[in-house]
């Protein structure tokens, strides 16, 4: 799961919440990232926003060059 990829690259949810300004106790009650803490976590954690909330950035396709005729 990505936000526990995110607790434990910070050093856990008591890092995280001091890192972002919420208290553990929120942190722990997460099952997903909350919309509003997402570009946050991404910053102090290094996981990407596509990883934490795909439902809300999906992954970027790299796009397809076109053959030249």
């Amino acid at each position: 799961m990505s936000l526990a990829k995110a607790i434990k690259a910070v050093g856990g949810p008591a890092e995280m919440a001091r890192r972002i300004g919420v208290t553990v106790q929120a942190v722990c009650q997460w099952k997903k990232v909350p919309p509003n803490r997402v570009l946050t976590v991404e910053r102090v954690s290094g996981v990407s926003r596509s990883d934490l909330r795909p439902d809300l950035y999906p992954p970027e396709v790299p796009m397809m060059k076109r053959e030249e005729a």
